[in-house]
């Protein structure tokens, strides 16, 4: 009929980075891609969030011509992790002979290079509410409606903790070093950011949830001395430069990653699926700030599956999306099982359990093919 909406391939719930990734990279397989983005919040205010990406993310946003330039990215040369008794573990990008150890990234940047990307590409169709599709992609984060109206159960554990993020700017260069460290009351990560010569960084501050109130509620010249204090006035005086933003953190994982859509057949006996994405599908503690690279990475290999499918299988084929689901699921065990050891351990009271994982840190640092492979992982290197 005139004027009819041509039909989906995908129908893409959630405009996030995830999501405008995945659209992206459907459209490049000739697949029809309708996106539905979520109402903005009426107060919501500037964002001051950075990712950190590794090779494997970047690789994959160059691809899409959304990879941030200038000083909207900057690269970590190399991070320095300081326990809390003396422990300590270095990493240089030039030892594993990698341009950059990660890239920290500035979220509007890099969300406004993808609206852009996805602007220009006539096969991504932005929606205001969902349309049937062969398959549904839910990309809607932590908080998704669809998984909660799809019956899955997303089982959490909450960490005691809340994460604060802000900008600082620095009396000293950060040098492209990106500095953490772990005090038995929480987990202080200091990202370089506004070019490798930069004085500025993104604050992310893993704090005690009694303890986040107090200090959200500090004046800003007050914040900044705190945050001097715990970083052991590492880059000198501080200047906080943004809003503070919080949330709550925690582990969780959905325990099914894909289904049939409700009233899953359109009357022409079409079988219709969703699948979930991201912090949709799975959070981790941001320590080791791998949360957005594991979401990439399950966007590419949703695309990859997609794309290589038989020519007779739908893009909602319930063996595609079991094998997806199967592929991620043991992708995300060793990150989510090392990050919430770490947080786990350090959150251990007590001289005895400092001493042990403070020469645990003295061990791995010079643990050589060990501290090499993980390195790697986290980098994103094949």
């Amino acid at each position: 009929m005139p004027g009819m909406a041509p039909p989906l391939d995908v129908c893409i719930r959630g405009a996030g980075v995830v999501g405008r990734a995945l659209a992206l990279l459907l459209a490049r397989d000739r697949l029809r891609v309708g996106l539905v983005a979520q109402p903005p919040a009426p107060s919501a205010a500037a964002d001051v969030r950075a990712y950190a990406l590794n090779d494997a993310s970047r690789q994959l946003l160059q691809s899409l011509r959304s990879w941030p330039e200038g000083d909207a990215c900057t690269p970590v040369d190399a991070m320095a992790v300081q326990g809390d008794d003396g422990g300590a573990v270095h990493f240089r990008a030039e030892a594993h002979g990698a341009e950059a150890l990660a890239w920290i990234v500035d979220v509007p940047s890099l969300e406004a290079r993808l609206a852009e990307a996805v602007r220009y590409q006539p096969l991504v169709e932005m929606l205001d509410a969902p349309r049937p599709a062969p398959l549904t992609a839910v990309c809607e984060g932590r908080a998704s409606a669809t998984r909660a109206e799809f019956g899955v159960d997303f089982d959490t554990t909450p960490y005691p903790q809340r994460a604060i993020a802000a900008r600082l700017r620095c009396e000293g260069p950060h040098g492209g070093v990106a500095r953490q460290w772990f005090h038995s009351d929480g987990i202080l990560a200091l990202l370089p950011m506004g070019g490798s010569g930069g004085h500025d960084v993104a604050l992310v501050w893993s704090v005690e949830q009694a303890h986040a109130p107090a200090l959200l509620a500090l004046e800003p010249d007050a914040f900044a001395r705190a945050v001097e204090a715990a970083s052991g006035r590492a880059l000198g005086a501080m200047a906080l430069t943004s809003a503070r933003a919080d949330w709550p953190l925690q582990l969780a994982r959905a325990d099914r990653w894909t289904g049939p859509m409700p009233r899953a057949n359109d009357g022409k006996g079409a079988a219709r699926n969703w699948v979930l994405l991201g912090d949709a599908a799975h959070t981790v503690h941001p320590l080791a700030g791998q949360g957005l690279n594991i979401g990439l990475a399950d966007a590419a290999e949703l695309a990859r599956l997609l794309h290589g499918r038989d020519f007779w299988r739908s893009p909602g084929d319930a063996r595609l999306l079991r094998s997806y689901e199967r592929s991620r699921k043991a992708g995300l065990w060793p990150m989510g099982f090392a990050t919430d050891g770490l947080q786990q351990l350090f959150a251990l009271p007590g001289r005895p359990w400092q001493l042990v994982r403070n020469w645990g840190m003295r061990g791995f640092d010079t643990s050589g093919p060990l501290k090499s492979w993980l390195a790697r992982q986290a980098m994103g290197l094949r």
